[in-house]
């Protein structure tokens, strides 16, 4: 695999204290890679600071023709005519009848129950993680490939993994062997120069 394609097999998360230059920037520079889908993640902002950042990265996304999904407040992704979600798996328990208008639903998963759980709850796709040791959750150990290999073979949905995953050709050949549809990169995507 090439790096030009690992973008390919790439949802790119968002997290703006993480990002080398101004956010918007950032996203611009990272759409312009062509990842697989752009999720706006920000989990400090309020609703109202999340409507008007999605609102601008909704627009870059559009430019770059790069799928823009939204996290946690699904009524400001329906106002903002985003058809895509990701919602923790406690909200989706919560919320599953109130998400019709979408057509794809995503959430979280860290473990094979959660996972089967989140199919049964209309997901169309879950993250699982986290596979590699990532500064994020420096003390918790990573589930590994075993745990996304297991998750990939017993749900139907499709799994990205998540978790200490760089834009390393061999991270993402390892998880695509797993059975996962491609993986969530945060921290190397925040970090990303123009000309990777």
């Amino acid at each position: 695999m090439y790096k030009q394609d690992i973008f390919q097999h790439t949802i790119a998360v968002s997290h703006r204290k993480l990002s080398k230059r101004p956010f918007l920037e950032q996203v611009e520079i990272v759409c312009r890679h062509k990842p697989k889908a752009f999720l706006l993640r920000e989990k400090d902002l309020s609703e109202k600071e999340y409507a008007v950042l999605a609102q601008d990265v909704l627009s870059i996304c559009k430019k770059y023709q790069v799928p823009c999904i939204l996290h946690t407040y699904f009524a400001v992704a329906q106002e903002l005519g985003c058809d895509t979600i990701h919602l923790p798996l406690p909200l989706l328990r919560t919320h599953q009848n109130a998400l019709s208008a979408f057509s794809k639903i995503g959430t979280s998963i860290h473990s094979l129950e959660e996972a089967k759980e989140a199919q049964a709850l209309g997901a169309t796709y879950c993250t699982a993680g986290h596979i590699y040791a990532t500064d994020c959750k420096k003390d918790i150990p990573p589930r590994g490939l075993s745990f996304l290999q297991e998750v990939c073979e017993h749900t139907t949905i499709p799994v990205y993994a998540i978790g200490g995953i760089q834009c390393n050709p061999l991270q993402i050949e390892e998880v695509l062997h797993c059975g996962a549809k491609g993986a969530c990169i945060m921290s190397a995507m925040m970090q990303l120069d123009e000309n990777r």
